[in-house]
């Protein structure tokens, strides 16, 4: 994978929001300059290939965070998570897909990565993306 850069949106909307000192991204896919860089659904027995997507999906997230952020601030905690699974029929195991991400903001922010998390199952996402995530992180 390329060096990230910050994530194109693909509708009218802006990748992230700020509200005082709260920061809450739009749903991030595993997309690079625009482009998506994996594919759904989600199939059971193959969880593990389903990891860099999620990492792309939530760099794109941080990005836009950091993107928000002023001057020498830094996020504080981040405070939920929303990932979307776009995954095959009979499939069960959402939560293994988000601890992928849970992992990867625990990897980047430490204890400050770990937040209250949702895990959805969905038929389809945006562009055939097989994980959607959504971030809300206190600066």
């Amino acid at each position: 994978m390329q060096e990230a850069a910050m994530p194109v949106p693909q509708g009218d909307y802006v990748p992230a929001s700020r509200h005082g000192g709260l920061i809450y991204t739009a749903g991030m896919t595993p997309r690079q300059n625009g482009r998506m860089m994996f594919d759904g659904p989600v199939r059971t027995g193959q969880i593990d290939v389903q990891r860099e997507a999620v990492r792309l999906a939530c760099t794109n997230a941080l990005l836009a965070i950091e993107d928000k952020l002023r001057g020498d601030e830094e996020i504080a905690a981040m405070l939920t998570m929303t990932v979307y699974v776009a995954a095959e029929d009979g499939f069960s195991e959402h939560s293994k897909i988000a601890d992928f991400a849970s992992a990867f903001l625990r990897e980047r922010l430490g204890d400050r990565g770990i937040c209250s998390r949702c895990a959805i199952g969905v038929a389809n996402l945006p562009g055939n993306a097989p994980v959607e995530i959504q971030l809300v992180a206190a600066v």
